[in-house]
């Protein structure tokens, strides 16, 4: 069963798939935000191309627990994409799932900068690397 991971901002939304086994996050693309209605499209898109069987969407939580501004937009995205899934049919059987997504992109922002990737190379693929990060916790959280 693959799944795929987001990582939802205001202007990209970065994208990983598991392997078939759900151990290995990769990151796929990084989706540049047109407007809410062709990025969940475009996400439907790689939900079919991978043949996912969920979705784990970062939530975007304040430390104390507490919503942030960005976690009203991304519910909305999330809002949107389930009534795609509904009315697509094939994937109506698709599920979205939450994982939290503190500290992601600091975590992917380490990675990066310990691959001696430059600043202009990171800027262009942060959002997927935390998408790998989001997706990574939620299978390693689900093997234990």
């Amino acid at each position: 069963m693959r799944i795929l991971g987001l990582d939802i901002g205001d202007k990209t939304v970065g994208v990983a798939v598991s392997d078939p086994l759900g151990i290995i996050a990769t990151g796929v693309a990084t989706i540049e935000r047109i407007g809410i209605r062709k990025d969940t499209g475009k996400v439907l898109d790689y939900i079919k191309e991978y043949n996912c069987e969920k979705v784990i969407i970062g939530l975007p939580l304040n430390l104390d627990e507490s919503d942030s501004i960005q976690t009203q937009k991304v519910r909305e995205f999330r809002d949107m994409l389930e009534n795609k899934l509904k009315s697509s049919g094939s994937l109506s059987k698709v599920t979205i799932e939450w994982q939290d997504e503190r500290y992601s992109t600091a975590e992917a922002e380490d990675v990066l900068i310990e691959a001696n990737m430059s600043r202009e190379d990171r800027k262009k693929i942060i959002d997927r690397q935390a998408a790998i990060v989001i997706l990574q916790r939620y299978l390693d959280r689900k093997k234990d």
